[in-house]
């Protein structure tokens, strides 16, 4: 079998993954309704609980960041619903779009791409819309590289109108701040395969006990994604009611070592340090980023091309020649910027070898850059 190029991954996932967590996926075989998977899925629940900094109960599915979503979605939102939903980007309207094909009304809270909708308009939404069920936001949306920044005050509103909380963290849970029961989020849902760098194929959630109660009294109309069901399988014999990939268990059990070693905070800090250091750099190459500082994401660097810089060109030069991947636009925004995925394994050697990488590229495209781009990253990254 020929394997792909030892790439550099910095897309917007999947991202690097460490080789002591690759090695944990060669444990052997076991089986899942055997006693050598009960502590395995045990020590998962309580460290996943860790990294989210919650007391509710956690879930980790068999599925990818949008199987968790709709998950989320389908055990929440029954037909008639109101859920309001900030709408700046391509996920956010997809989940909205999500909610809408159940059968849920969506409230869509618009911003253009690249900004976010303003608190007060969450407010004003609630405000004019009685009855609301959720309010769902997607916290960094993966497409602009836009960071919500106002999720901390949240609380206060969904308690007033007697909402849940639901919080699409799949792009950045791991790689920034998201302390679940200090901010009263009701669902969480992240995956495997991003800031959490481990590989790609989970999807946890978190699920407060009033949401709990919710879905227990009201069952969903879905056999794999049915949350009650894995509740009670956990609550019984710390089982799962399907076969979990088992491989990616032993995996994720090892990653989830990896963040509680290194602390959230310090994650946190190092995952700040690290898309300062892209953005300042990138900025003095003469390249402008996407989003405006005040909200720009921490794990996802989008940044505009440069009208000599075409995108095909410039991503397959940079795969080829010195095997580092970054991904380009959604949509309407395709050929017009590039994407960075600094989140995960994200060090200095990933921001250095990527901008020198970047600078090589442009030099083989004609195209002069800044000679003290990379000293820009270095003094940053000496924090």
């Amino acid at each position: 079998m020929e394997y792909p190029p030892n790439y550099l991954v910095m897309l917007p996932g999947p991202t690097n993954v460490s080789h002591r967590v690759l090695q944990a996926m060669s444990a052997p075989v076991i089986g899942h309704r055997s006693e050598d998977f009960w502590p395995l899925n045990k020590r998962i629940q309580e460290k996943t609980k860790k990294v989210f900094q919650t007391e509710n109960d956690v879930v980790v599915l068999t599925a990818s960041g949008t199987g968790g979503v709709e998950a989320s979605v389908l055990n929440l939102i029954r037909k008639g619903d109101k859920v309001i939903i900030p709408v700046n980007g391509e996920f956010s309207s997809r989940l909205a779009d999500l909610i809408d094909t159940i059968g849920g009304q969506t409230i869509r809270v618009k911003a253009p791409y690249g900004e976010i909708p303003s608190f007060e308009k969450i407010e004003e939404a609630f405000e004019n819309n009685k009855g609301v069920k959720a309010l769902y936001v997607v916290y960094n949306e993966t497409s602009t590289g836009t960071r919500i920044t106002w999720l901390d005050k949240v609380s206060d509103l969904t308690s007033k109108h007697d909402a849940f909380f639901v919080v699409d963290a799949v792009s950045n849970l791991g790689g920034d701040e998201l302390p679940v029961d200090k901010w009263n989020v009701d669902i969480c849902v992240t995956a495997s395969q991003k800031a959490l760098a481990a590989p790609a194929g989970l999807a946890p959630i978190s699920v407060s006990a009033r949401a709990k109660k919710f879905m227990i009294d009201n069952p969903p109309p879905t056999l794999y994604f049915n949350l009650p069901r894995y509740f009670k399988y956990y609550s019984d014999k710390t089982e799962t009611p399907f076969t979990p990939a088992l491989p990616l268990y032993f995996a994720f059990d090892d990653a989830l070592d990896r963040i509680l070693e290194e602390g959230i905070d310090n994650r946190i800090k190092r995952h700040i340090t690290c898309a300062e250091a892209f953005y300042d750099s990138l900025s003095s190459m003469g390249f402008t980023p996407f989003v405006k500082p005040d909200v720009r994401s921490r794990t996802i660097i989008a940044i505009n091309y440069k009208d000599n810089v075409e995108d095909k060109k410039f991503r397959t030069l940079l795969a080829n020649n010195f095997k580092v991947l970054v991904a380009g636009g959604f949509g309407d925004l395709k050929g017009k910027l590039f994407r960075i995925g600094s989140m995960g394994e994200v060090s200095n050697y990933h921001v250095m070898r990527t901008l020198s990488a970047i600078v090589s590229t442009l030099s083989i495209m004609g195209i002069n850059t800044n000679t003290d781009a990379l000293s820009v990253a270095e003094e940053k990254l000496k924090r």
